[in-house]
């Protein structure tokens, strides 16, 4: 008897196109999310969103359609129970909430990632938490461009005070 194959359903097409665009992002990190709760969830995704990253529940099946020809095929072996996608452009900040979230709650466990097109272990990913954010990064470029000046500018006001008290020294004597 003749196997036949149905047309894939217009909506899975549509959700495989999208997953793969998540997949191309420069942060690909997958998580467990069971056992997190609709009200924890909507708050997980509000941070992520305030760190300009995206948080999508998806099914093990089409991503692992959506990752057939992409980098991302490497990381199926993960795809076990419940899968969850962060994504976001900027690793560090998808790092650093996804790692603050789930120090207070437990309910989201990581998986693997992507990471500038290199797969990455649980281990790496909460490394890369620990990298201070790009606004810390920039104070501290512009503190260490800034402290040649500061101490060039007292340096010169230590001089001048001490010019200063000096020709008061000396106006003093010639007064008395």
């Amino acid at each position: 008897m003749p196997k036949f194959e149905r047309e894939p359903r217009s909506e899975k097409v549509a959700a495989v196109e999208e997953l793969k665009k998540i997949l191309q992002s420069t942060t690909v990190i997958l998580t467990d999310y069971q056992g997190l709760d609709v009200r924890g969830l909507m708050a997980f995704r509000k941070k992520l969103r305030e760190s300009n990253s995206g948080y999508k529940i998806i099914k093990n099946t089409l991503l692992k359609r959506a990752a057939e020809d992409l980098l991302a095929k490497k990381l199926t072996d993960e795809l076990v129970g419940p899968t969850a996608i962060v994504y976001s452009d900027d690793p560090v900040a998808a790092a650093k909430t996804l790692k603050d979230y789930t120090r207070g709650a437990k309910a989201i466990k990581l998986k693997s990632g992507i990471v500038d097109g290199q797969i990455v272990t649980i281990e790496q990913i909460n490394e890369l938490a620990k990298i201070p954010s790009r606004e810390q990064l920039y104070a501290m470029l512009v503190g260490g461009l800034m402290s040649p000046i500061t101490g060039l500018a007292g340096t010169l006001q230590g001089m001048l005070g001490q010019l200063v008290f000096t020709l008061q020294s000396v106006a003093d004597q010639k007064a008395a």
